[in-house]
C-alpha cells in the first residue's frame, strides 16, 4: 500500500515552516530530503562505529568495511550490476563523469569524436571540452527541437569510425525529459565501439535501472538527489574496461605494492578510490536504497507522474504559463515561465515568502537556455513525499506571482 502521509511522517524536515508558512519542498532535482532511516544510519556510524575501512584489524574498522561493502552490494543490485566491484564510490555524478573523461585520454587522438546532446547539464558538458583540449578529439552535439526532444537522425549522421565516446543524460535535470537511451546505446553499438556513458543523476531516484540490459559502458549518478547524504554517488562501469583503464587518483587504498622504483596497482573497485573514502554517507547510501525499494520503485514512478500530470494541467489552466518540454515524455520535473516576466527568480522569491522551495535559473544547463532565448526557468521537482496539496498551494502561489508582477 502506498501510504503519502506515512512516508512523509517519515522525512522529519517537512514538518517545519519557511516564512511561517509549512515548507513545501519542490527542489528535488536539486537535492533530495533524507528520511529519518537514512540520517539514523549515518548518525550510527558517527557515534558507534567511525573507523576507516579496509585497513584495520580491530573490530570497529572491521564493521565499517562490512557496512560499507554491504552498502556496495545493495546498490549493485539495485542497478543490476554484474559484479559488486564494477560499483565505484564517488563524490556524486560530477566527479563520475570527470573520473570517466580523466581515464579515457590515452584512448582518444586528434579528430576522433565525443557526441553528447544539447540537453546535457554542465557536468556531462565541461569535462568533455576538456577531454577535447587534451587530445584534440572534436564535441558534436545532438540538437534538440522546439519541445526539447532529440533529433535522433541528427545522431545517426554523427556516428562514425571517429566517434569515440557516446555521453547523454537518461533525464534532463532543467525540463525533465527522458531520453530515448535504449536507443541511442542500440545505434552506438551497431555503428562503432565508442564507450558509451550515461547521466543517471535524475533517473536512479525515479525509476528502476538495469545496467546490463542497458548495456551501457558506464552509468553514473548521486546520491543526494536519491534521499542519500551530499557527497556521494556511484560510477558503474564493465569490468573489462574499468580493468583495462588506468586510475584517476593515487594514494591510498588503490596500491597492490608501493616502492620508489615503481607501484602497482589494487584490482577493482579500490584501483579507483584512492584515499579515505565518505564511509558514513556510503553506508547511508546502501540505507536510501533500502528506503526506495521497501516503498517500491513501481510506486514511485506512479506517484511521480501523477504528481507531474496533475502541476501541468492546473498550471496550465492559468493565462500566460509556458511550461518548456510540455510535449516531451517526462519525469518529476515541470520548467516553466510567466509571459511578461522577464526574471524567474522574481517568481521564486515570492514563492520562497509562501513557503515553497523551488529552483530557478539556468539549473547549469545554459545551452538549453540559449536555445529557447531565455535566461531561465522556474522549475518544480517531485520526489515521493510530495503530495497533490502542495501542487495546489505552487499554483495559487504562481497565481499570486502573476497579480504582483503582470
Amino acid at each position: 500500500m502506498f501510504d503519502i502521509q506515512e512516508i512523509r511522517s517519515q522525512f522529519s524536515i517537512l514538518d517545519q515552516e519557511v516564512n511561517g508558512k509549512p515548507l513545501v519542498y519542490l527542489d528535488n532535482a536539486a537535492t533530495s530530503q533524507k528520511p529519518d532511516s537514512v540520517l539514523e544510519v549515518w548518525n550510527r556510524y558517527y557515534t558507534e562505529i567511525n573507523a576507516n575501512v579496509h585497513r584495520g584489524i580491530h573490530t570497529l574498522s572491521q564493521l565499517a568495511t562490512e557496512e560499507m561493502e554491504l552498502s556496495r552490494r545493495k546498490i549493485q543490485k539495485f542497478i543490476n550490476a554484474e559484479h559488486d566491484f564494477e560499483v565505484i564510490f564517488t563524490k556524486g555524478t560530477t566527479e563520475g563523469i570527470n573520473l570517466i573523461a580523466y581515464i579515457l585520454t590515452q584512448k582518444l587522438k586528434k579528430d576522433d569524436e565525443i557526441i553528447i546532446s544539447y540537453l546535457e547539464h554542465h557536468s556531462n558538458i565541461v569535462p568533455w571540452q576538456m577531454l577535447c583540449e587534451r587530445t584534440g578529439a572534436k564535441l558534436k552535439v545532438i540538437p534538440i527541437d522546439e519541445n526539447g526532444i532529440l533529433q535522433l537522425d541528427k545522431f545517426d549522421e554523427f556516428l562514425s569510425e571517429k566517434t569515440k565516446v557516446v555521453s547523454v543524460n537518461h533525464v534532463s535535470n532543467a525540463l525533465g525529459i527522458i531520453n530515448p537511451i535504449e536507443g541511442i546505446i542500440a545505434k552506438t553499438r551497431k555503428n562503432t565501439d565508442a564507450y558509451i556513458v550515461i547521466d543517471g543523476a535524475q533517473s536512479a531516484p525515479h525509476f528502476t535501472i538495469d545496467v546490463q540490459k542497458m548495456d551501457c559502458d558506464f552509468y553514473v549518478f548521486s546520491g543526494h538527489k536519491m534521499y542519500a547524504p551530499m557527497g556521494t554517488g556511484i560510477l558503474y562501469g564493465k569490468q573489462q574496461i574499468l580493468d583495462e583503464l588506468p586510475p584517476f587518483h593515487g594514494g591510498g587504498e588503490m596500491i597492490a605494492t608501493c616502492s620508489f622504483d615503481g607501484t602497482t596497482y589494487a584490482p577493482l573497485p579500490f584501483k579507483y578510490e584512492a584515499g579515505t573514502p565518505n564511509v558514513g554517507g556510503n553506508i547511508a547510501l546502501g540505507a536510501a536504497v533500502d528506503f526506495i525499494l521497501k516503498v517500491g520503485q513501481e510506486n514511485i514512478q506512479k506517484h511521480e507522474n501523477g504528481l507531474l500530470e496533475y502541476a501541468q494541467r492546473k498550471l496550465l489552466e492559468l493565462d500566460g504559463i509556458k511550461i518548456y518540454g510540455e510535449k516531451a515524455n517526462r519525469t518529476g520535473v515541470v520548467s516553466f515561465n510567466l509571459e511578461g516576466v522577464g526574471i524567474a527568480s522574481d517568481v521564486g522569491m515570492i514563492l520562497d515568502k509562501l513557503g515553497i522551495a523551488v529552483r530557478t535559473g539556468h539549473h547549469c544547463t545554459q545551452p538549453i537556455m540559449d536555445f529557447f532565448k531565455i535566461a531561465g526557468t522556474v522549475r518544480a521537482s517531485f520526489a515521493v513525499y510530495n503530495d497533490f496539496n502542495e501542487i495546489d498551494l505552487l499554483v495559487e502561489g504562481v497565481k499570486k506571482a502573476q497579480r504582483m508582477l503582470s
